[in-house]
């Protein structure tokens, strides 16, 4: 089997090509990415000389490109992870959210529907569902909550995968989806939460924490992540959603908090900043349909999870101080100079 992964050399997509290599070691696997600030080819370095494996740099908005490569290669299969992904870049510029998103979805399906109308998954998240009230535990997103959107991120995850829907129902595409809650774990890029607050912590800089840190998400280890997506794309039923949830809910400034004391650091670096706009209060998983039709469930604890990834980016420093020495560094001064307030 070929499948072409795009977005192979962010976070969950190489994570997701390294679990698959071990999984089906008689599989080609195909990455497509475009090398933005969020993809790292240092990243598939492990992978870059293996024969069953082939990297090629480029924008999933380039049809040419794209209905070349396909040619090339006649995938049986795509899983769509390539995204622009951050909330906070989308409130600074939604159109480049809107372009990759959306029309670089449509142009990856017109792909498959002209290689015979092969096999698509499309990587979606748990925040097309908006927000779920804190004091309100009992409610959880299921497949059938309605979209209620908040950023122009998930405003463009949301229309991807109405789009992709549409294209099952009109041209038979077989598709399915997949809404996964936040991911945590190796090559995480340092914007997010969990690696942004270690490294941060390791160079005993102010750990930025939106509003009071009340916000609640639903973590999920990323192997568990890929896991899921594999039997979703060899077992599950064609035209569904399927969501992907840890049962691992926290408040932000609890994974702050449990970050500092594992790596032996005073709270005293916490420093709470102007809220996100639109922030969202809380994110809550039910993965009832993928345990009972595809027996997954989430094997890693979060205890267990978090002191693997902080080891990870303890014994990987050289991966990510290469990305905080680069570009990342004017974003970040970008998003945080001027709204710190006192603790």
């Amino acid at each position: 089997m070929t499948i072409i992964v795009t977005g192979g050399a962010g976070f969950i997509g190489s994570n997701f090509i390294f679990y698959m290599m071990k999984a089906h070691p008689d599989y080609r696997l195909v990455c497509l990415d475009k090398l933005t600030y969020a993809g790292n080819l240092s990243t598939l370095k492990g992978v870059l000389d293996m024969p069953s494996f082939r990297f090629v740099r480029g924008d999933i908005c380039d049809r040419d490109l794209v209905y070349s490569l396909f040619d090339e290669e006649h995938p049986d299969a795509v899983v769509n992870f390539a995204a622009e992904s951050h909330v906070d870049r989308s409130i600074l510029d939604p159109s480049l959210f809107l372009q990759t998103n959306i029309i670089g979805t449509s142009v990856l399906m017109d792909a498959a529907r002209r290689a015979g109308n092969i096999r698509f998954h499309q990587i979606s998240t748990d925040e097309v569902y908006g927000d779920l009230p804190l004091d309100r535990k009992d409610l959880f997103f299921t497949e059938t909550t309605p979209l209620h959107t908040s950023s122009p991120y998930s405003s463009s995850k949301a229309a991807a995968d109405l789009l992709a829907l549409s294209y099952h129902r009109t041209y038979g595409l077989p598709v399915t989806i997949s809404r996964c809650s936040n991911n945590y774990g190796p090559y995480h890029f340092p914007e997010k939460l969990i690696p942004l607050m270690i490294i941060n912590a390791l160079k005993g800089k102010s750990l930025p924490v939106y509003g009071q840190g009340i916000n609640v998400r639903d973590w999920l280890y990323v192997e568990d992540h890929c896991r899921a997506v594999d039997l979703i794309l060899h077992k599950g039923r064609i035209g569904e959603v399927y969501n992907v949830g840890g049962h691992n809910e926290m408040r932000n400034i609890d994974i702050v908090r449990i970050i500092l004391r594992q790596l032996g650091k005073s709270e005293d670096l916490i420093t709470f900043v102007e809220d996100r706009k639109g922030h969202d209060l809380r994110y809550a998983i039910d993965p009832q349909k993928i345990s009972s039709e595809l027996g997954w469930l989430p094997e890693t604890k979060f205890e267990d999870g978090i002191r693997k990834t902080i080891k990870w980016y303890l014994d990987n420093e050289s991966w990510w101080q290469e990305i905080i020495d680069g570009e990342y560094q004017d974003y970040y001064e970008r998003m945080y100079s001027g709204r710190l307030e006192p603790r």
